[in-house]
């Protein structure tokens, strides 16, 4: 099906799952949930793989297994489409997080994007043209960064800020009821961080 936007009936299945996080909401309003969340998003998905590669719509249960917090469901929902990097939608009951890149790169991938920024200039140079203009459109990094220069780097290196990196992804707010075309003009902004990744740092050999 065309992916046609969320509705207010996704903001309140969320806000209501958000007040009672059982199995028993979620198993009453389940059709609720398939049809203004899950379906859209599968809808979605099936739109980005086309362009960016295969995914997955994330499911709702929560992982509770080395967690204090015993809730059993997320109170966002979410899909991921992409190869080396890709895009990303997250849905809350108030807002659209719409973006995408390399987030949470493992070791290899972290030692590859850091060489490249240290040893090949016109790489470092353009992560921070990429940068400098998601930042300008209303994006933020997905961070944080480390704190200090990353293991054999100098804290005074050029490219300090770059190399501090941890994720080389971005996201930007939208309205839950965004229109389609500014989830797709989010994840065209991203095209050229994904492509620097896809360059610079390439699949990862190694996790985490």
């Amino acid at each position: 099906m065309t992916f046609t936007g969320f509705g207010s009936d996704a903001s309140a299945f969320l806000a209501g799952l958000a007040k009672d996080n059982s199995r028993q909401f979620f198993d009453a309003h389940r059709q609720q949930y398939d049809i203004a969340v899950r379906q859209p998003l599968e809808d979605l998905l099936g739109e980005a793989e086309k362009t960016y590669g295969p995914g997955r719509v994330m499911r709702p249960n929560r992982d509770v297994r080395f967690s204090t917090d015993k809730s059993p469901y997320k109170t966002n929902a979410s899909m991921w489409a992409g190869s080396v990097g890709g895009v990303y939608l997250s849905l809350t009951a108030d807002h659209l997080e719409a973006g995408g890149g390399i987030y949470e790169p493992s070791r290899d991938q972290l030692v590859r994007a850091r060489t490249a920024i240290d040893s090949v200039p016109t790489a470092a140079a353009q992560l921070t043209e990429i940068i400098d203009a998601l930042v300008s459109s209303g994006f933020e990094m997905a961070g944080p960064s480390l704190k200090t220069a990353p293991r054999g780097y100098d804290r005074d290196h050029p490219n300090i800020e770059l190399l501090r990196l941890k994720h080389y992804a971005a996201l930007t707010r939208l309205p839950v009821e965004a229109a389609p075309e500014k989830i797709r003009g989010a994840w065209k902004a991203i095209e050229a961080l994904i492509e620097w990744g896809e360059t610079h740092v390439g699949a990862a050999k190694s996790w985490p």
